[in-house]
């Protein structure tokens, strides 16, 4: 027997949830007796969802802050399903505390992220935004720029997105290395990557590309010292965390001339603001967050979202269960 769900109300915060496939918002709208839908574009602080939360049974969740607090103030909340993989801004032990399902999207934005990765990778080899300003402007500059070609890119973690950015890269006849402790060297091979210690990742890339988690162990770790140990003139790129690396680092080694370039995905702070400090150098290139704004990422995470939500309401298993 179906469970009726028209009593339940369910927050909605991705603002791309169901941009190209409407049929998740109708889906979701028929099955409960409310949704209620982010309209003011940027994720939610704890301070707003304090106010927010209470009174709805199930949230579907961008990259919302979901402190312990606002978890002890959702007074009916039974399930929270993250709309990405990520989890560190959800207060999971409050969440166990209190009975709160936390799923997430697992591999949903896997080739998205994956993509843009070495989209960002050939942007600064080739200058591209910097030619892009110039030629608009009626200037016909001489850039010189990086093959691929000959290069060593570095990947630091080997899960789903940093293996797919190596099957993307094969194609360059560049040379793959890659650290991951949980990686075996069969599964690497089997991805074009040689697995390597994590120093010898760091020193050896030419372009050295971030793929892991928000962990006690990698918070910040792209700091000063981190920095020192790569190969003078390298490009840093991070489409994972903004919480891995240590701004104000990071931009004393652009200046200095330590590292040629950085392309950022993501940011301590979300949104940055056009005064952050970096956006003053022409060799940094930054995009808002996008790597898994594409059709395929975002209808998938839609999906699977959206299912497992609806899942937990009717009392159900969900598939993708964190906590």
């Amino acid at each position: 027997m179906t469970t009726d769900l028209k009593s339940y109300r369910v927050l909605v915060t991705p603002t791309s949830y169901a941009r190209h496939d409407p049929t998740l918002r109708t889906t979701l709208e028929a099955a409960v007796g409310e949704v209620v839908y982010n309209e003011r574009g940027v994720p939610f602080g704890a301070e707003d969802l304090l106010s927010l939360l209470p009174g709805f049974d199930g949230y579907i969740a961008g990259l919302d802050t979901i402190s312990r607090a606002v978890i002890e103030a959702a007074d009916r909340l039974k399930v929270i399903a993250r709309y990405g993989v990520g989890v560190d801004r959800v207060d999971l032990e409050a969440a166990r505390a209190r009975g709160i399902v936390v799923t997430n999207t697992p591999g949903a934005n896997t080739v998205s992220v994956a993509e843009l990765t070495v989209g960002l990778m050939l942007s600064l080899a080739r200058m591209i935004p910097t030619a892009n300003r110039a030629t608009k402007a009626g200037e016909w500059p001489r850039l010189s720029g990086l093959s691929i070609e000959g290069k060593v890119i570095g990947l630091l973690g080997l899960g789903a997105i940093g293996s797919a950015v190596a099957a993307r890269l094969r194609g360059f006849d560049c040379a793959i290395i890659g650290y991951d402790p949980a990686a075996t060297e069969a599964e690497a091979a089997a991805h074009g990557v040689a697995l390597k210690s994590r120093a010898v990742v760091i020193a050896q890339a030419d372009f050295l590309t971030l793929h892991v988690p928000v962990l006690p162990e990698t918070a910040g770790m792209v700091d000063a010292a981190f920095i020192d140990q790569m190969k003078p003139g390298a490009y840093l790129i991070n489409t994972a965390r903004g919480e891995l690396i240590d701004e104000a680092a990071l931009l004393a080694a652009l200046e200095s001339g330590k590292l040629c370039g950085a392309a950022l995905d993501t940011f301590q702070k979300e949104p940055p603001g056009a005064d952050h400090p970096l956006f003053r150098l022409p060799q940094v290139i930054a995009t808002p967050h996008t790597g898994a704004h594409s059709d395929g990422a975002i209808n998938a995470m839609g999906r699977m979202a959206l299912h497992d939500c609806l899942a937990v309401l009717r009392g159900k298993t969900p598939k993708h269960r964190v906590v």
